[in-house]
């Protein structure tokens, strides 16, 4: 790479001298060298030749001197490395010049060998410079790339990580959540372009900021659907917790959502959430080119299916025991064993609550019928016939009453 010296001196030999004693590194290209007579020609130059690596500057010349051309220098956007020149007499000008941002200086007359060594400092110091804003460069980048998927904490870790080790693709224990939007569909064919424009944007925001308040990664947003990862990339031991506590918190954000929309007379449906805990193949899986941070593998499938049963089953969240079992503090209540979508073995599945609905009666009758469900006593029906009778409005208990009014048993249930 060819390395360009702007010289800027009134000598009118000072030209043929330097192109002399430097012309081996001139000869292989390792050196370019642009001539200027005063600081005007000099910043007519820069202006022309903008790559220019060094700036070797004398201080007493006409029109513009030396100090004038440095402080027009520091005022650039590309400041300019400048080594100053001057006779013994002007010592007092050149730590002016260094005060004023000067990386090196030489006395005159010149001694080439000093020289060619302070030439050859100044341009690893410039090297150093453009290493570090290209590094900067890339940070900004990886920061711009990052911030549409992990929090604002968890991005400024993986930005100071050089690495980005994280990102690799490989095998890791994971909460991965679900969320989607009941009735989406109806929504799209009944609402004006720019009304949905504006509905989903701040759904989505909106959501994704709740997410991002527990340090989840969103791993993809497709249309209404959003896929959400904890433990991914980072190290979060409390995942299953976090992801519990983000579910309801998600769950109050579109219920409220819900609320405002609808008295603009708008049908948003509800949100619905499904969270599996396990192994998952994470990471960057974009290639040289894109950053597309994703997750594969049955724990991801799995919670995608829990969030469909939440159709079926009238809840709103619903999670795994591989979800609940790692939070020793989960509260909720028992859904059933769940045969979900290509699978013919059982997931037992919860409906977590919040402390105020678990201490309520509503649960305490609820844990009681469900017992009977579990046994198959026959007073199971009863049971959840006056369950909801008192509280209508409790969809599971409704939904364990038409199974069983169907002749259902048990507490295996398929929703596939």
């Amino acid at each position: 790479m060819t390395s360009t010296i702007l010289v800027v001196d009134d000598e009118p030999d000072l030209e043929t001298l330097v192109l002399q004693k430097f012309r081996k590194q001139v000869g292989e290209g390792g050196i370019k060298f642009l001539f200027a007579r005063d600081g005007v020609e000099a910043l007519h130059s820069i202006q022309s030749n903008p790559d220019v690596d060094i700036v070797m500057s004398d201080i007493n010349m006409p029109r513009m001197d030396g100090l004038a051309l440095l402080q027009k220098l520091q005022e650039m956007d590309d400041k300019k490395s400048t080594i100053i020149i001057s006779a013994y007499g002007d010592m007092g000008n050149i730590r002016a010049a260094m005060n004023c941002g000067a990386f090196d200086f030489l006395t005159k007359p010149i001694d080439f060998a000093d020289l060619e060594h302070t030439i050859s400092k100044t341009l690893r110091h410039v090297e150093g410079i453009r290493q570090a804003r290209r590094e900067q460069v890339e940070a900004e980048r990886a920061y711009a790339a990052l911030s549409r998927f992990f929090s604002p904490q968890l991005v400024s870790r993986l930005v100071a990580r050089d690495k980005g080790a994280e990102v690799t693709i490989h095998w890791r224990d994971v909460t991965a959540m679900f969320t989607d939007i009941s009735g989406f569909t109806s929504l799209v064919d009944t609402t004006s372009p720019e009304v949905l424009g504006i509905l989903i944007n701040e759904y989505v925001s909106g959501m994704t900021e709740v997410v991002f308040a527990y340090e989840g990664t969103v791993a993809k947003v497709i249309g209404d659907a959003i896929h959400v990862l904890f433990n991914a990339p980072g190290d979060q031991p409390d995942h299953a917790a976090r992801g519990i506590a983000c579910a309801h918190a998600l769950d109050n954000w579109a219920q409220n959502f819900r609320e405002r929309w609808r008295a603009k007379s708008v049908a948003f449906g509800a949100t619905r959430i499904g969270l599996h805990a396990g192994p998952a193949l994470v990471g960057n899986f974009g290639g040289e080119r894109l950053f597309d941070y994703a997750a594969y593998g049955d724990t991801i499938n799995t919670a995608a299916r829990l969030e469909a049963a939440n159709k079926v089953l009238g809840t709103r969240i619903c999670v795994s025991e591989a979800v609940a079992g790692s939070y020793p503090e989960f509260i909720g209540r028992p859904i059933g064993d769940l045969v979900l979508r290509g699978r013919s073995e059982t997931l037992r599945a919860y409906e977590p609550l919040t402390r105020e609905s678990f201490d309520s009666p509503l649960t305490a009758r609820y844990s009681e019928a469900f017992a009977k469900l579990s046994t198959e006593d026959p007073s199971v029906m009863p049971a959840f016939a006056a369950l909801f009778g008192e509280h209508p409005g409790d969809a599971l208990a409704g939904f364990h009453l038409r199974r069983l009014l169907n002749g259902e048993k048990g507490t295996r249930i398929n929703v596939a």
